[in-house]
């Protein structure tokens, strides 16, 4: 960064300087006819200042030079200080400017708020050069290097007179090789607070800290009995880190008399992390969060700061009230939402911070407000709305601005926000030059709502943005320092200025709906997003009673729905519809793991069986207040249940992690395949998973066929009986005739072979008479036969499935 060419302190000769000025007067007399006219000042120096403020304006409106005020400190001067202004200049022209001088200029006080509005947005030159020493001098500003500078300049210079916000410039003039000659390339204003002494009656202002992040938590919690949370994403930790836009707002916060507005699922969230959690990475898989400590620290800094301040809770999750106006009252169970979530708003932020909230505001979006908005945000419980005066916009004939507070019938108390204050920190604040000029007008506005009527004692509230960047939040803080510093301000809680009396003469008309504004109207959250809630509320009431421990299923859902219609979805549609959809998708996921096993076909052999089905349950809790209906699609051939009906229900309980069978009677009445479907219901009736559907086939064997099979197996026994009887007998002739009867017995053994019933036995009949004392001790051979039991087969069973009997 290039260095002034000249040291501050130094100066031309009071002849250069005359020069200088008139050479400036009589470059712009040609363009006196455009001259931009200031308000006129009540003072009586004002008027010299104007006029020589006039000619200076005249003499350029050249932006040649870009003068960028990075910081002006005191922001609040008083008698005896030194005032330092300091920054940066670039010059954005195509030639060097040389002989260059940059100083300030005091400018008349403003008359009122709108002429610091007309000031603002028409960056008019300010007056009186304050030269002298207090000058800095650059020998050559070469095109598009920036230079810093830093102006001292005692207040008594300046040569404030009566109170009031004075117009301040830092101004450069220099020439160029084109236009030889001294003229002013460049200048930046700013608004100059001026008040040495306190106010007769000081303006009670009440500044709002909003705590509030975008929804991070899905509806998606971790199988095991901690139910670990799931978070869409880790972006939450960033801004809880050192630097972050929450942990700026705390630490900020903590030093200043605000009120916090706080929703209530921020802390939920950090409480979820310290707990420990996953982040969802892909559609299947999560990774273990690591920012455990950051989020501890930030909690315990957040608790410290809310310790003796007022703080007011959100319903949880912030929920559109507009777009609940305006969309969701047309669906029916909308509003049990918000009252849900303002319900548990309390509970959660004591529970948290240990200490006690009011829950008795509702704050629309943007303050915007209209009957249906008060109505909705009032049906939850709330009697106070924080609106905003571009809203609840002033009719009368006031010539100040009044209190916040004004009764809008039905009990309910609207905190009309000052417009101005409240969106003076909306830009980027992370240029310093923004900033500097950003806390410049919002104190000049202060001092000026004071000086309206010194003598009226007055309460002011101001509702910044939802969520403030870091940059913003330093401004705020910035701003807010100095203001409670100021001779003309005193800090106030939310609930005094709330029970402040009201002006008569404020208006208290709440603009109609057609009066909402466009802008806002076109952020909002559709029909179709509410039509989605209900539905996926219908799912949760189904799966709800099917559970032994609903509330592991209840909580994340509802809160998951309560974020679904979050304020903070404005601008953000296409996350909104993700974040959603992922919620149906995971009630169903869960929905699903309760099911019924796919069965095949079923055989039934005989006139009457058993079928089992199977109920699997993959949930960690168990299931019951289920019932299992087995159906025949033929119920004159194949009838179902005990008393063969068409259909028959058992009741199904089934343990986390198991799955249980459940078996039906099943009378068949005719041969043939027939067609069952087996559906889960819930108690009162509702259809729960999808049905299976398999088919019976039945075989019934008839009792001849049966007498035909007794039969024959009494014969084998007969024959079987017989040849063992002649097979003894055979063995006693041959005992009693001896050894030398051999020829007799051989002829004996041949006449058996031919006449079986006389002769003697073979060795089949041998082998029968006594099987055990022939075997045992023989070798098993190739044509023994094989054991009557088969060893068991671990090979999955066939398409079809014989039933118990």
């Amino acid at each position: 960064m290039a260095q002034a060419a000249d040291f501050q302190g130094t100066s031309a000769s009071p002849a250069r300087r005359w020069l200088r000025r008139t050479g400036v007067l009589l470059a712009g007399a040609p363009l006196l006819a455009g001259l931009l006219q200031l308000p006129a000042s009540p003072s009586a120096d004002a008027t010299e200042r104007t006029a020589e403020h006039t000619a200076v304006a005249a003499a350029t409106g050249s932006k040649t030079v870009d003068i960028s005020l990075h910081s002006l400190n005191p922001s609040v001067p008083s008698d005896g200080d030194t005032l330092t202004v300091s920054g940066r200049i670039t010059n954005n022209g195509k030639q060097s400017v040389t002989d260059a001088q940059l100083g300030l200029r005091v400018g008349p006080t403003m008359n009122g708020r709108s002429s610091i509005d007309t000031a603002a947005k028409n960056n008019p030159y300010a007056g009186t050069e304050v030269g002298g020493s207090y000058v800095q001098d650059f020998a050559k500003l070469a095109p598009g290097v920036p230079q810093n500078f830093s102006l001292s300049v005692p207040v008594d210079e300046l040569e404030l007179g009566a109170d009031g916000v004075y117009q301040l410039g830092v101004a450069l003039t220099g020439e160029t090789a084109a236009q030889p000659y001294e003229r002013i390339l460049g200048i930046e204003r700013t608004f100059l607070p001026w008040q040495p002494d306190a106010a007769e009656t000081k303006t009670r202002t009440t500044y709002l800290w909003p705590l509030i992040s975008t929804p991070h938590m899905t509806a998606e919690t971790g199988s095991n009995e901690q139910q670990t949370p799931v978070f869409k994403d880790d972006d939450l930790a960033a801004e809880l880190a050192p630097g972050g836009r929450l942990q700026q707002l705390v630490t900020l916060g903590k030093e200043l008399d605000v009120t916090w507005v706080i929703d209530p699922d921020l802390l939920a969230s950090v409480v979820a992390m310290v707990g420990g959690y996953e982040i969802r990475t892909g559609t299947e898989t999560t990774t273990a969060g690591t920012h455990k400590e950051v989020a501890k620290q930030w909690l315990a800094e957040l608790e410290k700061a809310v310790e003796g301040k007022e703080v007011v809770a959100l319903p949880f999750a912030d929920p559109d009230l507009a777009s609940l106006a305006h969309k969701g009252t047309k669906v029916a169970g909308s509003l049990s939402h918000l009252k849900d979530a303002t319900e548990v708003a309390a509970t959660t932020v004591e529970s948290i911070l240990h200490v006690t909230p009011s829950t008795d505001y509702a704050w629309p979006a943007n303050g915007a407000i209209d009957p249906s908005i008060v109505k909705v945000a009032t049906s939850a419980g709330a009697d106070k709305v924080i609106s905003r005066s571009d809203s609840l916009q002033e009719t009368g004939s006031l010539s100040y601005t009044p209190s916040a507070a004004r009764p809008i019938g039905g009990g309910t108390t609207a905190v009309v926000a000052d417009a101005r204050l409240s969106t003076a920190f909306q830009g980027d604040m992370a240029v310093a030059g923004n900033s500097t000029l950003a806390v410049q007008e919002f104190l000049a506005q202060t001092l000026m709502i004071n000086l309206q009527q010194p003598g009226k004692q007055r309460s002011i509230v101001v509702a910044p943005q939802r969520m403030p960047s870091a940059s913003q939040a330093q401004a705020m803080a910035q701003a807010l320092t100095a203001l409670q510093g100021a001779n003309w301000s005193e800090s106030a809680e939310l609930s005094a200025a709330t029970e402040a009396k009201p002006d008569p003469g404020a208006t208290t008309r709440v603009p109609s709906e057609s009066e909402y504004p466009s802008s806002l109207s076109k952020q909002e959250l559709p029909p179709k997003t509410f039509e989605h809630i209900e539905e996926i509320q219908r799912k949760i009431n189904k799966f709800r009673v099917i559970l032994t421990e609903e509330d592991r299923v209840i909580t994340p859902f509802g809160r998951a729905l309560n974020r679904a219609m979050s304020t903070s979805w404005r601008g953000h549609e296409a996350e909104e519809v993700v974040y959603r959809y992922g919620v149906d998708a995971y009630i169903d996921e869960l929905t699903e793991q309760v099911a019924l096993i796919k069965k095949s076909e079923a055989k039934l052999s005989g006139r009457s069986a058993t079928i089992p089905i199977t109920v699997q349950n993959n949930l960690v809790q168990g299931v019951d207040h289920l019932v299992l209906r087995l159906t025949s699609k033929h119920p004159s051939r194949l009838s179902i249940g005990e008393r063969e009906r068409a259909y028959w229900e058992q009741r199904v309980e089934v343990s986390g992690g198991h799955s249980e069978s459940v078996k039906f009677t099943a009378n068949g009445r005719a041969n043939g395949r027939y067609a069952v479907t087996a559906q889960l219901y819930t108690e009162d009736g509702q259809p729960y998973g999808e049905e299976i559907t398999f088919d019976v086939s039945v075989t019934e064997i008839t009792p001849t066929v049966m007498l035909v099979i007794a039969g024959g197996v009494l014969l084998l026994v007969l024959a079987g009986f017989r040849m063992y009887t002649q097979r003894k007998r055979a063995a006693a002739r041959r005992a009693e005739e001896g050894p030398d009867d051999g020829a007799d017995d051989a002829e004996a053994d041949r006449e058996a072979a031919f006449h079986p019933e006389s002769g003697p036995a073979s060795d089949a009949e041998s082998a029968l008479a006594s099987p055990v004392e022939s075997r045992e001790d023989d070798p098993e051979q190739p044509s023994d036969p094989s054991p009557d039991t088969a060893p068991e087969s671990t090979d999955p069973s066939g398409t079809g499935e014989r039933v118990d009997r």
